[in-house]
């Protein structure tokens, strides 16, 4: 794929695609089209009583947009990856222009953990995350639902689903079904922005209230 722009990126998100490399040294990027999506239905987040735990106990702090390509990097930061170098430079455009946002997670002045996606409308579509401490990208996950749902968004697409996000309530929908959510979801408003920044104490104690 060639000529690939920040707004042809957006455009593939809005009719349900998205973009991957094969591999980090590989110049080819391609789109995808799963059969099978993965989403987080944004009121079944799974908290089991070991993350509860760690989370009330955390001393960890918790940023929006503090560190993108940092926490870009640090999902890159494995031996197979499918971020080249056009794509981070793509999504750091999306970010500059406000269309891709980033949740850090940081023990003092380290950069222990974090998510990156895009927004369109009341759609977030999670990229990768990553994890140098042990919770650190489940606690990422549940500060970002959290925040998705006081901002008002309607659908969380984690594109694929794998073991660690089944185990946190992700669950797979067909083609027809993902797209019939996301049309529901790409026009109507939200903010990613509105809530402010929490810790991983303040999310679980919300969290908790709310269950």
């Amino acid at each position: 794929m060639s000529d690939l722009t920040p707004e042809l990126l957006l455009h593939g998100y809005r009719v349900g695609i998205f973009p991957m490399s094969e591999a980090r040294d590989d110049p080819e990027i391609f789109w995808v089209d799963p059969r099978k999506r993965g989403v987080m239905p944004l009121d079944g987040f799974h908290i089991s009583r070991s993350l509860r735990r760690a989370m009330q106990r955390s001393t960890w702090s918790v940023t929006i947009d503090r560190n993108f390509e940092g926490v870009v990097d640090g999902c890159a930061d494995r031996e197979d990856t499918w971020i080249n170098a056009e794509i981070r430079s793509l999504y750091s455009a999306l970010f500059e222009d406000g269309h891709a946002h980033s949740l850090e997670v940081w023990e003092g002045e380290a950069l222990v953990g974090g998510v990156y996606g895009v927004v369109l409308g009341a759609a977030f579509f999670g990229e990768s995350m990553f994890s140098r401490r042990t919770n650190a990208s489940k606690i990422a996950l549940a500060c970002l639902v959290d925040r998705l749902k006081q901002g008002g968004f309607l659908l969380f697409d984690t594109q694929f689903i794998t073991d660690h996000l089944s185990s946190l309530g992700a669950v797979e929908i067909t083609r027809a079904q993902y797209h019939a959510q996301l049309a529901h979801a790409r026009d109507r408003p939200a903010s990613f922005r509105t809530a402010p920044e929490a810790g991983p104490q303040d999310v679980i104690q919300r969290m908790t209230q709310i269950s």
